[in-house]
């Protein structure tokens, strides 16, 4: 372990949900699951438990495993991962230890960028957790490993502590089947049970206020959503209803963390940041229209939202905001477009997509990233600070974790973020998530209310009683 490498071994091959569903009852479970096979984007899957560190933000207040620090969040996180790093194997999959966690939407009005007075509100904490244990799939090459740092202990004591915990892990992973609490018990209650902060006629006053504060030049656009939430029976199994989330609406940035009392169930198709090296990329998602099961029908529809004004605006507005966040990062010049307005396709939606580009600049790492760049412009709109100003008086309640991120930062820098959307927060006795979409000048009320429902409807579908049948084949293509 020369060098502050991890020590990894390579066992045979095994589907990642089925060795997650093994060990969802251990404490600190976290599961990073590209439930929709891509060779780029949804190549790997990740389960990480029992971390031995546990870095938390609740009221603006830092602590490290409870312990309050002086630093504020994000040089507090740079320090610990200076402390903690390590030389990966550019040759195995790219995360073999360090953060996974989740950092909530209005995480964004500590950061300097977007600071201001009277914005303080926090509905969830920042949560990350550091993983000396790591469980690595590649779903390409149908390879298992199982890393470990052996941190916190250092020298011969952290090489000691590294061969014992991944010998922990074997055991856990061989355990008899049924033992965990993971096994899917009630996933399920009627979907008429759900409740929504707006009615259709207040969605739609909300969308024409966005469109005043457009026509008087506050502001390009913004994104406005709505939250459902509903009360759960006392038999609720959390990882039973992720499982069923990930069969009807598989994505390539799905998650399922577990962490005191809260578990969050996400099934995002959107990356907010990718960093390996020092090369960053984000692909911003603007743009949406439902699949049909018709397949001439389906690529129509594509075709469609490929050649819309309306969309491409929107997409290019946020690609021009991304630039300009990690152009505070980035090398000069070096930030680019290889994409732009691409189609992507998932189970119930069409998505235009585009992907930006940059090389960090000297000095800068993840937390700068953070800093320039979170919340994802995507999901705030343009510019930045003044749509989170009007979201928050449109909305008039907390996003939480929906619109923050679930991430994961290697010991060595190598660094995802999801934009959490489609994605579920379930707390004892209630579930909520939101679902929203982009307002611009030329929004129609009746069709941004609708599409809010097109992305909530696989999640309602994941809830419903009854038989989850099987998608198309057509349906489970990212494109």
């Amino acid at each position: 372990m020369a060098g502050k490498s991890a020590r990894t071994i390579e066992i045979g091959w095994r589907d990642p949900f089925d060795v997650a569903k093994s060990l969802a009852d251990v404490p600190g479970f976290a599961f990073l699951d590209s439930a929709l096979f891509h060779r780029k984007l949804g190549r790997y899957s990740f389960i990480g438990i029992d971390p031995f560190g546990t870095l938390t933000v609740t009221n603006g207040r830092t602590a490290w495993n409870g312990e309050a620090l002086d630093a504020p969040p994000l040089e507090a996180l740079r320090d610990l991962l200076r402390q903690y790093s390590l030389v990966a194997d550019p040759a195995l999959p790219p995360f073999q230890g360090g953060v996974i966690g989740a950092i909530p939407y209005e995480f964004g009005w500590q950061l300097e960028i977007l600071r201001a007075q009277d914005h303080v509100v926090e509905a969830e904490p920042v949560h990350l957790a550091f993983y000396d244990l790591i469980l690595a799939f590649d779903q390409l090459e149908r390879r298992f490993f199982i890393f470990s740092s052996g941190f916190p202990e250092q020298d011969e004591k952290r090489e000691r502590r590294a061969a014992a915990r991944i010998e922990e892990a074997l055991a856990l992973i061989d355990r008899p089947r049924g033992s965990p609490k993971a096994s899917s018990v009630n996933a399920a209650f009627p979907s008429a049970d759900w409740r929504s902060n707006f009615t259709a006629g207040s969605y739609h006053a909300a969308i024409e206020k966005v469109r005043a504060h457009i026509f008087a030049g506050d502001i390009y656009q913004a994104n406005i959503a709505q939250r459902f939430e509903a009360d759960l029976p006392e038999d609720f199994s959390g990882f039973g209803f992720y499982e069923r989330l990930r069969q009807v609406n598989p994505a390539p940035f799905g998650a399922y963390l577990s962490f005191g009392d809260t578990i969050i169930a996400s099934s995002s198709p959107e990356l907010l940041l990718r960093k390996r090296g020092i090369i960053v990329e984000a692909r911003p998602i603007k743009g949406t229209a439902a699949r049909s099961r018709d397949l001439r029908e389906d690529v129509h529809r594509g075709e469609v939202l490929l050649a819309s004004a309306k969309d491409r605006s929107e997409n290019i507005m946020i690609v021009d905001l991304l630039r300009n966040d990690l152009s505070l990062v980035c090398r000069p010049h070096s930030v680019e477009v290889p994409v732009l307005c691409g189609l992507e396709s998932y189970a119930n939606v069409h998505h235009l997509v585009s992907v930006v580009t940059g090389e960090l600049g000297e000095g800068r790492d993840e937390s700068d990233l953070i800093a320039a760049a979170f919340p994802g412009g995507s999901i705030t709109g343009a510019p930045k600070r003044r749509a989170m100003e009007i979201i928050e008086a449109v909305e008039q309640t907390p996003r939480g974790y929906y619109c923050g991120t679930i991430l994961y930062i290697g010991f060595d820098g190598t660094t995802d973020m999801n934009i959490a959307i489609r994605t579920v927060v379930l707390k004892p006795g209630k579930a909520r998530f939101h679902a929203g979409g982009g307002i611009t000048w030329l929004s129609d009320p009746a069709a941004e209310y609708a599409e809010t429902y097109d992305k909530a409807q696989r999640i309602f579908d994941a809830f419903a009683t009854g038989h989850i049948q099987e998608q198309p084949e057509l349906e489970k293509t990212l494109q």
